[in-house]
């Protein structure tokens, strides 16, 4: 039964074509066949060299429709900033307590928050936090001593992104049931904010491919040239 669904949607789809970003967020529900509520995630390729520490590409952003997935916000503070993490709404707080909790192997969260003065104790979980990509960093605003701004903009919906070793930045930009132009909108904030990270020494095209698609569906390629038109 999945299957012939699967096969349905694919002759909507030609795989070699290049849409418009509208059109291409048009037909993601037009191509999606799973019957659960699929997250959109897209790909970019650009045109860096991670290999190269001038060339990274990393940063965050609050999409302006979010994701559509509550997250679990582990805050390590003490204190006043502790309470301010818990009034803000994150769902777990603690110290060197909870430290050595995430040490014994508790994962339970989505984002992780830290005041600059607990990342000596934090830094010990680099091997246990750094593979799954939740390490705080200042660059990106987990390393903060405003928490409440901090986990008020992790529940909103603020997504962080970093170019892998193949030159691609991998990130979700909504759910399948969003309106086309809510998920436009994300897309064209994303881009915004790799165009704001794009290092100096990089040479030729930046945005090389973008291809987005639901957990199950196809990839839809979008027309990089089409988002600058928009500009």
């Amino acid at each position: 039964m999945e299957n012939g669904r699967r096969r349905t949607a694919a002759t909507k789809l030609d795989r070699d074509a290049r849409h418009e970003l509208p059109a291409a967020c048009a037909l993601l529900k037009e191509t999606s066949f799973a019957r659960f509520e699929e997250s959109v995630d897209i790909a970019v390729r650009l045109g860096v060299n991670p290999r190269h520490a001038d060339q990274m590409v990393r940063g965050a952003i609050v999409l302006p429709h979010g994701t559509g997935s509550s997250k679990r916000v582990l805050v390590f503070a003490k204190g006043d900033k502790a309470s301010a993490a818990e009034a803000a709404g994150a769902d777990i707080v603690g110290a060197e307590d909870l430290v050595a909790k995430v040490q014994e192997g508790f994962l339970d969260f989505d984002t992780v928050v830290a005041t600059p003065d607990m990342m000596g104790q934090v830094g010990r979980l680099g091997r246990v936090l750094g593979p799954r990509g939740l390490m705080p960093n200042p660059k990106v605003g987990t390393v903060t001593m405003d928490v409440e701004k901090a986990v008020k903009e992790a529940k909103a919906g603020k997504i962080e992104f970093r170019v892998e070793k193949a030159g691609i930045v991998h990130a979700p930009v909504g759910k399948k049931s969003f309106p086309p132009e809510q998920i436009a909108d994300n897309v064209r904030a994303l881009l915004e904010a790799l165009q704001k990270a794009k290092p100096a020494t990089a040479k030729g095209t930046y945005v090389k491919s973008i291809t987005l698609s639901t957990t199950m569906g196809p990839g839809i390629k979008v027309d990089p040239s089409s988002i600058e038109a928009e500009a």
